[in-house]
């Protein structure tokens, strides 16, 4: 009977049942896993790629512990990874968790859908879930947020199903999801406060069943334990360190809130925009998808959706969906944590999506099959034409230009010689071209670290010193051959790598380097002498401490 009424619901939403039902989302779910396959075989390692392979290719677990401690997140991937690596070392094979978890999370927001809506806003909420290009791309790296999305939408389809089959059991597998969301990502904690007031409301006409609320009850302790833990321990570490201070002051400043600066209003709306920009990849299609997000968040306030099941109320999927963006948007106003178009908001995504859906859904009119072929064209237009492009564009992320680098030095530069990296690129050669670290990680720091690679040796900066910028490259190379006796005249072999190279104007106006080689756009391979950059650093800076 129930299934009868679905199937009405559907039919006024234009959706008909057909034999290809059953298979269409399996379908996307496997187009969706190649989508991400590719560039994780194709693409070399980014500097924060090999930033977390090298902190968990540590030679104990506890070590590894300690390097996933340096690092602005909770230890959980650095421990996967150290445990993985045993498997292989290769870019696939490091990227492997992240592709499955990423994968994953996708058809987890489908099941998550269906328990809250019908098959076809769930259908359009797999499409956005599986071809968003920023889902696609943080899916294919060695990052934290496939495996944080994993465990955020298990959280989605567990309590609901635990709720709606009174079950402990799955309350308790919601929990155990909890707590790995808590141990991946410290954007959890603005998940788990949602979800707590949501579930509060959702659990309001179950009180009754003792055992689901203990369940939960007790869950939710040990998830605020686990909180105030990490916040007096690891946090507080880092924001001793000056971390997130400074991370507000630079990269992500445009999306944390400064008083005095900015109308709260106008940055809501700019960040809110810039949020749905970044996760379809395209101002247009982003700016769409908000439109749509909102007109979901309408029809559940307005009821304009009959979805029925005991307990829940579409104004109670308003608070789920909409909460997420309202603590973000908190923290960020307060100056705890950036919201806007950063990766740091790819909690929101699976919420962003499921809005979405339901607002494509409910007021765009049409049959459901002609509504998922424009969704598809338009995500077919944020993949191949992404605007604003990536840090790294495709043609210039291709693993053979950096294999062909680092030929190209070990034919080039003779044993014994001096490799010079600022830290990014220093990450990035260590997996490459010497198959460990060499780079500093664990404290006291030194301003430059040398480190014996092969038959090289290789002088990489502090982390102070991520890039190297084309007004400093002179000084940064006078420190280095001051703090490891470089005689005037020593060669030294420059790497530079990573998202953005900015040195080839430096290059080209002080003539300090001898035959500068480019790979694409991002990878610099060229010949220092010391008493030549020295000069030129005196001549071009005077007085300056290149100590600062």
């Amino acid at each position: 009977m129930k299934e009868n009424v679905a199937d009405k619901e559907n039919a006024l939403r234009g959706y008909s049942r057909s034999t290809l039902d059953p298979f269409l989302p399996p379908l996307v779910l496997l187009a969706g896993f190649v989508a991400r396959l590719i560039p994780a075989k194709e693409y070399f390692l980014n500097p924060d790629e090999a930033l977390h392979y090298l902190a968990a290719s540590q030679s104990s677990l506890s070590l590894a512990y300690e390097a996933a401690l340096t690092n602005a997140h909770p230890p959980l991937l650095i421990l996967v990874l150290h445990v993985w690596q045993s498997l292989g070392h290769s870019e696939l094979i490091l990227r492997m968790p992240s592709v499955i978890a990423g994968t994953a999370c996708c058809w987890l927001a489908y099941l998550w859908l269906k328990e809250i809506t019908d098959r076809s806003v769930a259908f359009i909420g797999l499409l956005l879930m599986s071809f968003a290009p920023s889902l696609i791309a943080l899916s294919a790296e060695v990052r934290q947020y496939a495996l944080l999305l994993f465990f955020v939408t298990a959280c989605l389809f567990l309590s609901e199903r635990a709720i709606r089959k009174n079950s402990w059991q799955l309350m308790v597998l919601f929990s155990l999801s909890l707590y790995g969301a808590l141990l991946t990502h410290y954007s959890s904690l603005l998940f788990a406060f949602s979800m707590g007031v949501y579930l509060l409301v959702r659990l309001f006409p179950k009180r009754k069943d003792l055992r689901l609320i203990a369940a939960w009850a007790g869950g939710q302790i040990i998830a605020i334990a686990l909180i105030v833990y990490f916040l007096l321990t690891h946090v507080r570490h880092l924001r001793a360190a000056g971390m997130p201070q400074e991370i507000a002051e630079t990269w992500l400043r445009r999306s944390i809130f400064h008083h005095g600066e900015r109308n709260i209003v106008a940055f809501v709306s700019v960040q809110s925009l810039r949020v749905f920009t970044y996760l379809f990849s395209h101002g247009v299609v982003g700016t769409l998808a908000l439109f749509a997000f909102l007109a979901g968040i309408i029809a559940l306030l307005l009821r304009k959706t009959t979805w029925p099941d005991e307990g829940r109320s579409p104004r109670k999927l308003a608070i789920l969906i909409g909460l997420p963006f309202l603590a973000n948007c908190g923290a960020a106003i307060a100056g705890l944590y950036p919201y806007g178009g950063t990766r740091h908001s790819a909690i929101l995504a699976p919420f962003a999506s499921g809005g979405a859906a339901i607002g494509i859904s409910i007021w765009v009119p049409g049959k459901a099959w002609v509504k998922a072929l424009v969704v598809i064209a338009l995500l077919a237009l944020c993949n191949f034409f992404p605007a604003p492009p990536p840090l790294i564009k495709a043609k210039n992320h291709s693993d053979i230009l950096m294999n062909n680098a680092i030929s190209y030095l070990r034919q080039t530069a003779p044993p014994g010689s001096v490799v010079f990296a600022d830290y990014e690129s220093g990450l990035v050669f260590g997996y490459y071209g010497c198959g460990h670290a060499v780079v500093q990680i664990f404290p006291p720091l030194q301003r430059f670290a040398k480190m014996d690679c092969q038959s090289y040796s290789v002088v990489t900066a502090r982390p102070e010193e991520w890039r190297f910028k084309e007004d400093n490259l002179a000084a940064e190379l006078s420190t280095a051959a001051a703090a490891h006796d470089l005689t005037p005249g020593t060669k030294v072999w420059l790497f530079d790598a990573g998202w953005i190279n900015d040195l080839a104007p430096a290059i080209s106006k002080a003539r300090i380097c001898a035959d500068p080689h480019f790979f694409g756009e991002n990878i610099l391979i060229c010949q220092l002498t010391v008493d030549r950059v020295t000069a030129e650093n005196v001549r071009g800076t005077g007085d300056r401490n290149p100590d600062r």
